[in-house]
């Protein structure tokens, strides 16, 4: 249905961000690409923002040079619980990057997703989104990629400790 997530399994070394969309009825998931069923859009959200890049190039593997991505990328991923506000949130930043996708239509992913030809309206409404992100595991600013993958890192240890 129309609520397929996507994300591709590889993707260059150059990217901040992984192309990631939504997929019809009509489109054929291949073994290039992973699927989330019933994804609403704030999953998206979290899904495409830069902390689970971080996430992913830190336990993803690789090809060649480039990233790839793997189910242990999503089914690892350290999200805290969110309550129904922040979901509306992330949804509305989520439709805003998609919707800005939507203005380029001249352009393939790829070219819309490269670091020296990523539109700047794009770039922005990723920004806001990774804000939106950040900002549901704490209020403070991360100040560098190792500040957030130390606390990743740690609610991982949270996620994964036995009872």
């Amino acid at each position: 249905d129309s609520n397929t997530f996507i994300i591709p399994a590889h993707t260059s070394e150059n990217r901040k961000y992984i192309p990631m969309g939504y997929a019809d009825s009509d489109t054929i998931i291949t073994n290039a690409m992973y699927m989330v069923c019933d994804a609403p859009k704030w999953v998206f959200a979290v899904v495409s923002s830069y902390m689970s890049m971080i996430w992913m190039k830190t336990i993803g593997g690789k090809l060649k040079t480039d990233y790839r991505y793997t189910n242990l990328c999503y089914n690892s991923f350290s999200f805290p619980k969110i309550n129904e506000e922040q979901k509306a949130r992330l949804t509305a930043l989520a439709e805003h990057v998609l919707f800005t996708r939507e203005n380029h239509t001249e352009m393939t992913y790829g070219e819309m997703y490269n670091p020296e030809s990523m539109p700047q309206d794009l770039k922005y409404a990723h920004q806001a989104m990774d804000i939106a992100v950040e900002q549901c595991y704490r209020p403070e600013p991360f100040t560098s990629d190792e500040e957030r993958l130390e606390y990743l890192f740690k609610l991982y240890e949270k996620m994964t400790k036995k009872k």
